[in-house]
């Protein structure tokens, strides 16, 4: 556009160089730069990052808080509005897994998870007995959607746990998204999304912990997807040296067995946090994974063995 201009015009170039001026003033004011803040998501610490104008800050908090807060209201323990839309709607997906993974999916464990004391932090190993009772309260195919609201047997307990997280996070993402971000990372304590480039302009490098040891057994570089984790070293007590973490066996009220660790990568983050425990507490992972052909799954068995099955993404043994 410049050579149309005539330089031999003094008013014009004044013009020009007022309205360039203008322009650089009104970059320099709205010009994208990182910023790294943490808020509180269901008790855990998330880690944002974000790239923006230092004045849209604000307004990305407000709306982290706005949904986050809001899924907090609908799932967090002992709250049980099973008429929301917000319920119903995250039922539609628990029931998905639950079909998909043969049951090994199942947010009708809260009688488990309160009997072993995992809901409160007063950890104990309870008796079979005990156990035996519990499962009479155990099996997701009993809940029944009536009048737009979920209705539950006498006794059970939902634990939203292995999915509200995820799916918290899809929808923050979302929101953030709506408000033009193009670029950022959203981590609530190892359930996270990434997109567009990260702050060296490159794929985003997404650390998988070791179960056994500090540190990393390796690193991601993935971009606009999902990572979720399941581990026996998460939540957990140990008695007589053997070690009782949180993922249960819905069919035998024990912690499951033959897995260290499970992480999920795929474009959903409520998938990946389900899969992520359906694929830890089943027998046949590969059986569940073939119906996600968009999700991966990086698996270190009882004996510290790594896995790898369904879609490849890339990924850096250390």
């Amino acid at each position: 556009m410049v050579p149309v201009l005539s330089i031999r015009s003094p008013v014009r170039k004044t013009a020009f160089a007022g309205l360039l001026l203008i322009l650089i003033g009104a970059g320099c004011r709205s010009s994208s730069r990182w910023h790294q803040y943490t808020v509180l998501f269901f008790d855990t610490v998330c880690d944002v990052q974000v790239f923006c104008p230092a004045s849209q800050v604000h307004e990305t908090q407000a709306e982290l808080h706005r949904v986050f807060s809001a899924i907090e209201t609908h799932f967090s323990p002992d709250r049980y509005d099973l008429s929301s839309p917000a319920v119903l709607e995250l039922y539609g997906k628990a029931r998905r897994l639950y079909c998909d993974s043969g049951g090994y999916f199942d947010i009708s464990v809260g009688a488990l998870t309160r009997l072993w004391g995992f809901s409160t932090k007063s950890y104990r190993l309870p008796q079979p007995e005990e156990i035996a009772t519990a499962l009479l309260s155990v099996g997701q195919e009993a809940i029944r959607e009536q009048a737009g609201s979920l209705i539950l047997p006498p006794g059970m307990i939902l634990d939203w746990g292995g999915l509200a997280k995820g799916w918290g996070i899809d929808r923050a993402v979302a929101a953030l998204r709506d408000l033009g971000i193009t670029r950022g990372f959203v981590n609530a304590g190892g359930d996270l999304f990434c997109w567009g480039r990260n702050p060296s302009g490159s794929a985003w490098r997404v650390g998988i912990r070791h179960p056994r040891q500090a540190g990393y057994l390796g690193i991601l570089s993935v971009t606009s997807v999902a990572v979720a984790t399941s581990g026996d070293y998460q939540r957990f007590f140990e008695k007589n040296g053997v070690r009782y973490h949180h993922l249960f066996d819905p069919r035998t009220g024990y912690p499951a067995r033959g897995k260290q660790s499970v992480t999920v990568v795929g474009p959903e983050g409520a998938l990946c946090d389900g899969l992520s425990t359906a694929l830890f507490s089943s027998p046949a992972p590969d059986d569940i994974l073939a119906r996600y052909p968009q999700y991966g799954a990086v698996i270190v068995d009882a004996a510290g063995n790594l896995r790898l099955l369904g879609k490849s993404y890339p990924l850096e043994i250390l």
